[in-house]
């Protein structure tokens, strides 16, 4: 395995590890001490890693380690202006409207490059997956759960609201009325749950998650890279709200370009 072109510094800073083996990169939060809390310094180095992975990856698993997935943002961000040269909560509302806008845009963009139909993403989750958490999961394309799966939008109950994106991807995926009482009960949603609903693609026993998740991405990885993209690109328009029309005009498009690149031979 390789380590992508980006600063060790950082990714220690974020508690993030990296590692990229061909078309598939791995994404592992690495502060199993603290079940894996984020903190800005995460969201800084997850956008870094976006900007640079190989164009050849195309799978990006995001995974915690220890006993969680993520048990949300680091505590210290809920009493203190500032943590390590961080704003915390108190001192991004201390902000000027314009300069507190730029600062979430920042943090979330740390999540929003997940969506990107250029590569697929998969949550393998774990444990706890908290606020936070939750939308880092919610971030990805597909989740695979381990038994142990104890989903949560903790923030409104905290009295604040989810802000790392992840209120749209949750709608799609369980529905208004679900997204609804999952935000403002604060409840865990556990694996059989998180399946039912759509939230999660499968839940497998503990013991035998990493397995499943090697399997996952490697059927994944099966397609021919040209024809798994154009496909994506094609699913990812459909679930943004691309009209039935332009869908269809799409896969028209799609499908000349493959054509013509095989009979190329480009593959």
């Amino acid at each position: 395995m390789t380590t992508a072109a980006i600063d060790p510094e950082l990714l220690q800073r974020g508690g993030l590890a990296l590692d990229v083996d061909g078309p598939r990169a791995t994404i592992t939060l690495a502060r199993p001490e603290a079940l894996n809390a984020q903190t800005p310094h995460t969201w800084e180095a997850l956008r870094a890693i976006g900007e640079s992975l190989p164009g050849d990856v195309r799978v990006v698993v995001v995974r915690g380690a220890g006993r969680a997935f993520s048990a949300g943002l680091d505590k210290r961000f809920f009493a203190a202006a500032e943590v390590d040269g961080q704003p915390g909560i108190t001192g991004i509302a201390a902000l000027p409207d314009e300069e507190a806008d730029a600062t979430i845009a920042a943090f979330q963009a740390g999540f929003s490059w997940l969506r990107d139909p250029a590569r697929l993403t998969v949550a393998a989750v774990h444990g706890h997956a908290i606020g936070a958490g939750f939308q880092l999961a919610l971030a990805c394309d597909l989740r695979i759960v381990a038994d142990d799966v104890q989903f949560c939008m903790a923030e409104t109950t905290l009295g604040i609201v989810p802000d790392l994106g992840g209120t749209y991807p949750l709608v799609h995926a369980v529905g208004y009325a679900r997204a609804v009482e999952i935000c403002l009960s604060g409840r865990r949603v556990g694996a059989d749950e998180a399946v039912a609903i759509g939230l999660a693609l499968r839940a497998v026993p503990t013991a035998e998650f990493d397995g499943a998740v090697d399997a996952g991405v490697a059927s994944l990885l099966a397609a021919p890279p040209k024809a798994a993209a154009e496909t994506l690109r094609l699913l990812a328009g459909v679930a943004e709200g691309t009209d039935p029309a332009a869908a269809l005009a799409a896969e028209r498009a799609a499908q000349l370009r493959r054509l013509r690149s095989l009979a190329a031979g480009e593959g």
